[in-house]
C-alpha cells in the first residue's frame, strides 16, 4: 500500500503486506499518519482522496470533524444505483473533459484510428463512450452518522460489433465526498487525478526497482522498498530546491517542474549517468564534465544551491 503526496508524488507511507490481505486493509491510520505529517510540514488545507477500496466510511464523521476534506470513490452498489435513477432530468448536467493538453503552436490533423478499423473489420465487441453527464445528491453510509455529498457520473456507452451497433449502457460511477463548495465536475475532475498515484507505482517498480522483493521476509522487503523509494523521493527534493528568483523565474519554475516530472531512468541519466573527468592538482580537485546534454544547466545551477548549507 502507497500512501502519497499528490503535490510532489513523494511516497509518504510504503507498506508491505501479505497478497491476501484486503487492498484498503490499515489505509485509515495510514491516512492519520500522513495528516500529522503534512500539519508539521505547514499544509493549512489536507484532502484526502481514494479509489473506491479506501471509501473508509467508518472514519469518514471523525475526519470531516477534524476539518479533514475527502473525496473518495464509492462502489457502484443497487441502492446507490437507485437513487442516480431516481434523480430528475434537470439534476443532470454535460460533463465536459478538460483538453489533456494546451495547444502550443498550431492544431494538427488526428491521424487515422488504425485500432478502430481493426476491430470494425475483425468483428471484435467495442465499447464507445458517446456522452456523460454529472449529476449530485445527498447520501449517509450505514457506518455515517450524518450524509455527505454524492457525485454521481452518468456515462452513455454503445455496444458495437464490427459496424452494427448492438445495443446502448447506462453505466454510474460514484464519489463521496464533504466538500459543499467546489462544483460537481471539478470534484470528479479532482477525484480523477487519482489515477496518476498509478504512475508513481510504476516508477517504484519500474524506475527505482522498489518492489523487487529480493529477500525472503515481509519486514526485509519492506526494508529495501523504504530505501528503493528513498531514491524517488531525493529526485523530488532535487527538483523543489532549486532557486526560483530573479530575471528567469518563469523558465526555472518551468525546468523545475519539468524534473519533479520526469521518469526516474531519464532523471538517471540526465543528472547521474555524466561522464566526469577528476582531475587533482596541488590544491583543488577539478572535476570536467566530457559530455553535454540539454539538462547540464539545470545540474549545474542545482550543484550550486545544494552544496551552499556545506559552506555555512
Amino acid at each position: 500500500m502507497v500512501v502519497s503526496l499528490a503535490n510532489t508524488q513523494e511516497p509518504l507511507f510504503l507498506v508491505n503486506r501479505s497478497g491476501h490481505r484486503p487492498s484498503s486493509e490499515g489505509a485509515a491510520e495510514r491516512y492519520d499518519q500522513a495528516r500529522a505529517l503534512c500539519g508539521e510540514a505547514g499544509f493549512q488545507r489536507i484532502p484526502f482522496r481514494g479509489d473506491t477500496d479506501f471509501s473508509q466510511t467508518g472514519h469518514l464523521d471523525r475526519w470531516d470533524g477534524t476539518g479533514i476534506r475527502f473525496v473518495f470513490g464509492y462502489d457502484a452498489r443497487a441502492n446507490v444505483i437507485a437513487a442516480a435513477e431516481a434523480l430528475p432530468t434537470r439534476a443532470w448536467t454535460r460533463l465536459e473533459r478538460r483538453p489533456p493538453y494546451e495547444i502550443q503552436t498550431a492544431p494538427r490533423q488526428r491521424p487515422v484510428n488504425v485500432n478502430e478499423a481493426t476491430i470494425v473489420e475483425r468483428e471484435f465487441k467495442n465499447l464507445r463512450l458517446e456522452a456523460e453527464a454529472v449529476a449530485e445528491c445527498s447520501y449517509q453510509p450505514t457506518a455515517c452518522a450524518k450524509p455527505y455529498r454524492m457525485v454521481v457520473v452518468r456515462k452513455h456507452i454503445s455496444v458495437e460489433q464490427g459496424d452494427q451497433r448492438l445495443f446502448d449502457e447506462i453505466r454510474y460511477f460514484f464519489y463521496l465526498t464533504n466538500d459543499h463548495e467546489t462544483a460537481a465536475a471539478d470534484v470528479v475532475f479532482l477525484a480523477n487525478d487519482r489515477c496518476n498515484q498509478e504512475n508513481l507505482i510504476d516508477q517504484l517498480q519500474h524506475g527505482v526497482g522498489a518492489t523487487r522483493m529480493p529477500v525472503d521476509t515481509l519486514q526485509r522487503n519492506w526494508a529495501y522498498m523504504v530505501m528503493a523509494a528513498l531514491a524517488w523521493t531525493l529526485k523530488a527534493w532535487f527538483a523543489l530546491r532549486r532557486p526560483e528568483p530573479g530575471r528567469w523565474a518563469a523558465r526555472y519554475a518551468a525546468e523545475q517542474a519539468a524534473v519533479l516530472r520526469m521518469e526516474f531512468k531519464a532523471f538517471l541519466h540526465a543528472f547521474m549517468l555524466i561522464p566526469v573527468q577528476v582531475v587533482r592538482t596541488s590544491r583543488r580537485l577539478v572535476f570536467r564534465l566530457l559530455a553535454w546534454n540539454p539538462w547540464q544547466a539545470v545540474f549545474l545551477r542545482g550543484f550550486d544551491h545544494w552544496r551552499e548549507p556545506l559552506r555555512r
